[in-house]
């Protein structure tokens, strides 16, 4: 790699600071890199996806076995990190995974998501316990289970702090001397063959090397077959105001993901009550009929929604928790074609890595894979084999 010499010259170039871009920027400066991170926002901010006061994060990725080594070094880093900038970021107050016994349900693009889930978990011996529905019900009494349940519950699962998250990455970023843009927005991206230019609103970049981690602008930025294999899909998180928090405390209650019929829209997640956030139980699904525009997305929540989400999904399995939604927001998720990560070369561009890790479960990941970008560039080869799957997925230029 080329060191930068000069102004506005730069070995790496990472658009885009949410979850992964401040994560990679991170890495990079970490190992002496000289890096510039760029974001049309103020991270950690409320205009993409990586915010909502919590994300949950396990061990076991029930999307696939080559995820796992990467959650599991994300938990080391959030570590590291709280330990660095004195943020409490992680919260291992554990998961639990809900499925019909004896059904298939899907999720994220994963038939038998459940079975897959304890698949991973034994793969890595990651610690765990598979639960009969009386089990469950014996032991979270909050949730209303019709009794054909099995579950899977895994003690170092629970959430992270997203905004935290940004903030402590692009904290100790500065700290090791990265330069951070904000409030300047990408229009161009040009590979010459022996560097790349970043054209923002305020002026012109160069570097050896560029990442573009701009979430859902990047079908907008990267073109061509990125906008053709992925979608940016608008979603609602909602909070609901329980009868009595403590039974809904992060020492008494796990994260979820609650799967009870086998079709992909039978399906919720939620969260424990943490203090330092909003006073109530955190609820969410997916939807994935409608593509949304990042531009021009409905950042508000209608009451129609809230109550739709609320007559569908907590009302018939949460107890306690009522209909007062004390508050919402929307976010986006950027999906590829099969739910996977899609980390890949520009088709064009062959200095430009295009990272959109996303597809509803890529935070988590998130301060691994940041580390995997540097090291990809570092060619020292630590990830090569555990990070193959999706690191060298290349797109069918063709489709």
């Amino acid at each position: 790699m080329t060191v930068a010499t000069s102004a506005n010259s730069y070995d790496v170039i990472v658009v885009g600071l949410g979850a992964h871009g401040s994560a990679t920027v991170r890495a990079l400066a970490a190992r002496g890199v000289t890096v510039l991170g760029i974001d049309r926002f103020s991270p950690p901010h409320a205009w993409g996806s990586s915010h909502g006061e919590t994300r949950i994060t396990r061990q076991a990725v029930g999307e696939g076995e080559a995820y796992a080594p990467l959650v599991l070094r994300s938990h080391e880093i959030w570590r590291e990190l709280e330990a660095d900038t004195k943020l409490d970021l992680l919260v291992q107050c554990g998961g639990l995974v809900l499925a019909p016994t004896g059904g298939t349900a899907k999720h994220h693009g994963h038939d038998d998501f459940l079975s897959n889930t304890i698949t991973v978990a034994n793969r890595y011996g990651i610690d765990h316990e598979v639960l009969t529905a009386t089990e469950i019900g014996r032991r979270f009494p909050q949730l209303m289970l019709r009794g054909d349940e099995r579950g899977y519950y895994e003690p170092g699962a629970g959430l992270l702090h997203p905004e935290r998250c940004i903030e402590a990455q692009l904290r100790v970023a500065r700290a090791h001397g990265a330069h951070l843009r904000t409030d300047e927005r990408v229009l161009t991206l040009d590979d010459d063959g022996s560097s790349v230019t970043v054209g923002t609103d305020k002026g012109s970049y160069r570097a050896a090397q560029a990442v573009v981690a701009a979430g859902a602008w990047i079908p907008e930025l990267a073109g061509g077959t990125f906008a053709q294999h992925l979608k940016v899909h608008r979603q609602t998180l909602h909070w609901f105001e329980a009868d009595d928090i403590t039974n809904y405390s992060p020492d008494r209650f796990p994260v979820f993901i609650w799967m009870w019929g086998d079709k992909a829209e039978d399906y919720f997640y939620g969260f424990p009550v943490e203090t330092s956030g909003t006073l109530g139980v955190k609820v969410a699904t997916e939807q994935y009929g409608s593509v949304s525009n990042p531009d021009s997305f409905d950042h508000d929540v209608s009451e129609e929604e809230q109550q739709s989400m609320y007559r569908a999904q907590v009302a018939p399995r949460l107890r306690g928790v009522g209909p007062r939604c004390i508050q919402s927001a929307a976010c986006l998720y950027t999906t590829s074609t099969d739910s996977g990560f899609l980390i890949d070369q520009h088709p064009e561009y062959p200095r430009i890595t295009v990272v959109s890790a996303c597809s509803g479960h890529g935070f988590k990941h998130s301060a691994g894979l940041g580390e995997a970008i540097c090291n990809l560039y570092l060619d020292d080869g630590k990830y090569s084999s555990a990070f193959q799957p999706f690191l060298v997925k290349r797109l069918d230029i063709g489709a």
